[in-house]
């Protein structure tokens, strides 16, 4: 990846982060407002404390009478303590609601690339982007960004009031404060590879993981599980280097930092000391009191605070450029697409409707190519034609999957995308849960009585009333615990349970013995007679028998509409 590219790369994280911010600015303004409001307090408090200090020992002032001075003393302490619960409270809230609306844009950029272009992505990488990455950026929302305007109010406060009491001490303070920043960028720069390196890591070990716990049954068949256990072993060890790395140049930063906020601090520390003494009577050395040499000693630790705090959160901002361009990466996969043409015909709202429809996909060419063909509401349509011809690719547009190139789709009047569409293909997608959690995937204010109807409309009234707990009864991952055609049968009934007009079947039969095969297909009797449109990618003989219309693809191309 040459140079260029990779600036681009951190330009686009960057606009990613800040588009994120924009929804939060106000909650991050006033968590720097409470900041600032601590830097005030902790600037009181310290000069309450020099106060107190030269009243009693050099004023010798009695204790009883000073009492107001504890109770504003006091006061500062709870306001500080304050102003840091509400900064916290406020960048957590800003952190919370970023996410939360991250999450909500990735739900929908995924509805949008559809299951044909997220299928060239590992599910492993996809949920790590939805887990970890969004909570990459928790930190940087609800820590560093807050710091990072504090980093610079707060030192410019307490070094103007260490300049009314003596600019020499101010000086030495501003001379070591820009070296801090200046390690944080150097170190900084190579903590964002790292974390790049560390995000594409994870990806890639949950990936690899997640395909081997898949696939334990075939290694397994085939003696290959040692070879896993070796190469999961090695995405390890890997993992465990870069994690170590990171840490690394955390602790280095860190180290860094304090090494010269504390020669600083020294520095201060032997001016004020000489000072004080008689042995510096250069500038305002002379005018050097007790109280004002322990303020600007109490101050210089709270003056290099907030530098040591965005160093502390630095980390989360090279965590969130990370992520950010991951995320910015998943969302360039969204690129729109040339537009359909708009072509002057008449849309039917009674039915679906394509004109001269191209499609094609990245890598593969074009897949359908002038596809003319009108539905009428409540047909069954069977697409034949031999593999790779454009059934499935057809049913995607239809779906709204993939957008054609050219030409217009309508179903029932509307593009697609705009109304609910069942889908069914050769499995069916059942998940660890009783029978009724499995229906109400498409219909969650499903009662059992429609469930228990929808099921007999499919034939499973039987094989319901033989599960001791009904509805309730437990099914495993995948279905497990039912047949093939028992699977399909119980995906036909939660299509029933939907309000969708239009149902797309790609090979709802393949892989089924004979007796399933019939079962399924009364279903899909049964589900045709209730008046919706049926669209069936097939190349079995009894489900084009059914059909009321046969549609040959030949090359993307309609050989009879």
């Amino acid at each position: 990846m040459s140079a260029i590219t990779d600036k681009a790369r951190q330009q686009r994280s960057r606009h990613w982060l800040r588009r994120q911010q924009q929804a939060v600015r106000p909650l991050l303004r006033g968590a720097v407002a409470a900041g600032v409001l601590g830097g005030v307090a902790i600037a009181a408090q310290m000069g309450l404390m020099a106060w107190l200090v030269h009243a009693l020992l050099i004023d010798a002032v009695p204790a009883h009478s000073l009492w107001p001075v504890m109770a504003a003393l006091l006061v500062a302490v709870l306001l500080r303590v304050l102003a840091a619960a509400v900064q916290e409270r406020l960048g957590q809230l800003a952190s919370a609601k970023v996410r939360q609306q991250v999450r909500v844009e990735l739900s929908a950029l995924w509805a949008r690339l559809g299951p044909v272009r997220l299928a060239a992505l590992p599910s492993a990488s996809l949920t790590n982007q939805w887990v970890e990455q969004v909570d990459a950026l928790d930190g940087y929302y609800a820590r560093y960004l807050p710091q990072q305007w504090l980093a610079v109010l707060v030192p410019l406060m307490l070094v103007a009031l260490v300049i009314w009491l003596d600019w020499l001490a101010a000086l030495f303070l501003l001379l070591a404060a820009p070296l801090i920043p200046l390690f944080m960028a150097l170190v900084g720069m190579h903590a964002e590879r790292i974390s790049q390196r560390h995000v594409l890591q994870a990806g890639r070990m949950a990936g690899q993981f997640l395909d081997r716990v898949r696939n334990l049954t075939s290694l397994q068949l085939f003696g290959q599980v040692g070879g896993s256990i070796a190469r999961i072993e090695q995405a390890t060890q890997a993992y465990r280097t870069v994690t170590m790395a990171t840490l690394k140049v955390a602790f280095l930063s860190s180290a860094v930092l304090e090494f010269f906020a504390s020669v600083a601090i020294a520095v201060v520390a032997m001016y004020i000391g000489f000072g004080l003494l008689g042995y510096i009577d250069y500038g305002p050395s002379p005018e050097l009191s007790l109280f004002s040499g322990l303020f600007i000693l109490l101050l210089a630790p709270e003056f290099f605070q907030p530098l040591r705090s965005l160093a502390q959160h630095y980390h989360y901002r090279a965590a969130a450029l990370a992520a950010a361009d991951a995320l910015a990466e998943l969302e360039a996969l969204d690129s729109p697409t040339a537009a359909p043409q708009d072509l002057p015909i008449h849309v039917a709202e009674d039915g679906i409707q394509l004109r001269d429809v191209h499609l094609s996909y990245a890598g593969r060419g074009e897949i359908l190519r002038g596809v003319n063909l009108h539905i009428h509401a409540g047909e069954v349509l069977a697409l034949i034609g031999p593999s790779g011809s454009g059934k499935s690719s057809l049913l995607h547009g239809l779906a709204g999957f993939i957008q054609p190139e050219a030409g217009t789709i309508h179903l029932f009047g509307q593009p697609p995308g705009q109304q609910a569409v069942a889908w069914m293909g050769q499995r069916a997608f059942l998940i660890k849960g009783s029978w009724a959690d499995n229906l109400r995937l498409t219909a969650p204010e499903a009662t059992p009585a429609a469930m228990q109807q929808a099921l007999a409309a499919v034939g499973l009234n039987a094989l319901l009333a033989a599960q001791p707990q009904g509805l309730d009864s437990p099914l495993g991952e995948g279905g497990r615990g039912l047949s093939g055609g028992q699977a399909q049968r119980l995906a036909l009934a939660r299509v029933w349970l939907s309000n969708a007009q239009l149902v797309l079947l790609d090979e709802p039969t393949a892989s089924l013995d004979e007796q399933s095969e019939a079962e399924v297909i009364d279903a899909l009797q049964t589900l045709a007679s209730s008046g919706r449109t049926l669209i069936i990618a097939t190349h079995h003989p009894a489900l084009m028998q059914m059909a009321n219309r046969v549609v040959r693809l030949h090359e993307g191309r309609l050989l009879d509409a």
